[in-house]
């Protein structure tokens, strides 16, 4: 039974893509609201992701992704990973680079706990930044230059209120979301909203911990995937 394995936030404002498995959903959300709508219903990675077909990330599936400029987006699966076009709501992705071990896309995370798989990721709001995560670790990267801004340090130490929550030790997906220096989290059937401050530990909770299908109605039906 999995609830959200990787998200990642599309181009087209307010949707996003969660992943479960090999499957995936498409979905319109409203922070802070509960009238999400699913846009693409569930579906297997290789019918909805051509280019993915017969690769890892078709099955088992996705395990991490993050979004980068127009409609590209990182994708991972175990230690491996690619960049991808997604061509959203269309069936004309393309994989723009890989498939390639982590350690080969991002040479900086070589001999680190990313190295062999990433939990999660979220885009940053400063330049080409994203947070990647693992266990109880973070770090921060420039996907761009391929370098790390940030050194690897324990979530609760750099995201000081997640202290004595579940993220403390580690999260299942993530993304960033189109409304300014916000971010969703998920862990098994839980989610929270935070407001993120990179560099600092001001962020905040925007909202309680609480169940995936109370804030997202949508999903009712759908989680947990077999």
């Amino acid at each position: 039974m999995a609830y959200i394995n990787a998200a990642f936030r599309s181009s087209r404002d307010y949707e996003v893509y969660f992943f479960m498995k090999n499957k995936y959903v498409r979905l319109y959300y409203t922070p802070g609201k509960s009238d999400d709508k699913i846009l693409t219903n569930l579906r297997l990675i290789s019918s909805g992701f051509p280019s993915l077909t017969a690769s890892f990330f078709a099955e088992p599936g996705i395990d991490c992704a993050f979004d980068t400029e127009a409609s590209k987006a990182y994708v991972f699966s175990t230690k491996y990973c690619a960049y991808i076009d997604y061509a959203p709501g269309t069936t004309n992705d393309k994989i723009l680079s890989g498939p390639s071990t982590i350690a080969d896309m991002f040479p900086v995370l070589k001999n680190t706990v990313f190295e062999n798989g990433i939990d999660s990721a979220f885009r940053s709001t400063k330049g080409k930044e994203v947070y990647l995560f693992k266990g109880n670790k973070y770090t921060r990267i420039d996907y761009n230059s391929k370098q790390l801004i940030d050194s690897i340090r324990n979530i609760a130490d750099g995201f000081t209120i997640l202290k004595g929550t579940i993220f403390e030790s580690g999260i299942d997906a993530c993304f960033c979301s189109h409304k300014e220096s916000e971010a969703y989290l998920f862990k098994g059937d839980k989610y929270v909203r935070i407001k993120f401050t990179p560099g600092t530990s001001g962020d905040t909770l925007v909202g309680d911990v609480r169940p995936i299908l109370d804030g997202w109605t949508c999903l009712r039906g759908i989680l947990p995937v077999n």
